[in-house]
């Protein structure tokens, strides 16, 4: 039996410990994912009440004195919070004088207190209370294999979800991705018909429309909250080349009449993703394109779990989100966060009847990126 242990990166070959020691090692193990828990709630409250980023712009050592002082908090609480974060080596520490004081490496004011970084990675942790909710209707999915859709995790968790995925596109999709898909710009540029499907928030369609005034941009999304975001959004903007439906009200074009499609990480989370395959090449002209965006994932569950060292965060978050966003419906298609690997978006692709299919040269830590087309 080889266990490994939570926190310290080790893997043990438990055989030559007694039964007794193998329980506590294996109980120390369980709890190590309880306490990984516990500080995930409590980065949640970093972020929302704003510690992050007053440690972010002081850079420099704090006590917590001066960090509720700050903030505006009662000290005893927001020091309670320190001690959890400084004990699991989120934030860093040291003693100075009789007490001690914390700050933010670089790396952590990135990650946890500029929104501005690529690497901000506060979404999930923003919609953290809302996929735990998500406990609670899980009996019931389990018993009757229907899941919950994405309004489920109500109006934060799609707030959640732009903070998600905004930074990383505000930083490349224009310089990076873009440039990657042979031509694109310069037909953006020119005016094309393009349609953003799983469009959320409405970030990146606003993004292009405003790089491209040329060109006009639609967003598709099934989340009403959503959708609401995007709408207020686009109200601040003043753009016009823009609009955003909801399917139910305004059906996906059937026309061959789109120039360039977007789909980003919403394919894994569809009831129909092989219908929507089809919808997609429907729609396309024929020398459109598709931009498909979805999670890096293997062919097997044991080249998941033996290369991707997020395997159990994400099959978790699949559970709780995707997957049952996926089967929300009787029959879904249930291919949840890992379910989508290159060689079965590429067969679905050529039975949807797209004749090219080309993974693209876009580095992510998470996301894989294809180019698709009729010819």
């Amino acid at each position: 039996m080889t266990l490994f242990v939570a926190n310290y990166g080790l893997e043990m070959d438990l055989s030559a410990l007694s039964k007794d020691d193998q329980r506590k090692l294996f109980a120390f193990h369980v709890f190590g994912k309880l306490e990984g828990a516990v500080t995930a709630g409590m980065i949640h409250l970093g972020d929302t009440l704003g510690l992050y980023r007053a440690m972010a712009e002081h850079r420099d050592w704090m006590s917590s004195e001066q960090l509720a002082l700050g903030v505006g908090l009662h000290e005893r609480w927001v020091r309670e919070w320190l001690h959890n974060q400084a004990a699991a080596r989120v934030i860093e520490w040291q003693i100075s004088g009789d007490a001690a004081v914390f700050r933010l490496s670089d790396a952590a004011v990135d990650v946890l207190g500029n929104e501005e970084s690529e690497h901000f990675g506060m979404g999930m942790f923003h919609r953290l209370p809302q996929t735990m909710q998500a406990l609670y209707d899980m009996p019931h999915a389990f018993e009757t294999g229907v899941g919950c859709d994405y309004d489920s995790h109500g109006p934060e968790g799609a707030v959640g979800i732009e903070r998600s995925f905004e930074p990383w596109s505000r930083a490349n999709l224009l310089t990076k991705v873009l440039p990657a898909v042979d031509g694109l710009t310069e037909q953006l540029e020119r005016g094309a018909h393009v349609v953003d499907i799983g469009c959320g928030a409405g970030s990146a369609l606003l993004m292009l429309a405003m790089a491209f005034p040329k060109s006009t941009f639609e967003g598709y999304d099934i989340s009403r909250f959503a959708l609401a975001r995007a709408e207020e959004k686009l109200r601040g903007s003043g753009l016009t080349n823009v609009a955003f439906h909801h399917p139910a009200d305004s059906p996906l074009p059937t026309s061959a009449s789109v120039d360039f499609v977007t789909t980003f990480d919403c394919i894994h989370d569809m009831t129909s993703p092989r219908r929507m395959f089809d919808n997609i090449f429907e729609m396309l002209k024929d020398d459109g394109r598709w931009l498909l965006v979805d999670i890096k994932a293997h062919d097997t569950f044991e080249a998941n779990v033996t290369a991707n060292p997020m395997a159990s965060l994400m099959y978790g978050i699949s559970v709780l989100s995707c997957m049952s966003s996926a089967m929300s419906e009787p029959d879904g298609a249930g291919l949840g966060t890992l379910g989508l690997p290159e060689s079965l978006a590429r067969s679905m692709a050529q039975d949807a009847g797209f004749t090219s299919f080309e993974r693209l040269d876009v580095d992510h830590s998470v996301n894989a990126f294809y180019e698709i087309s009729k010819s």
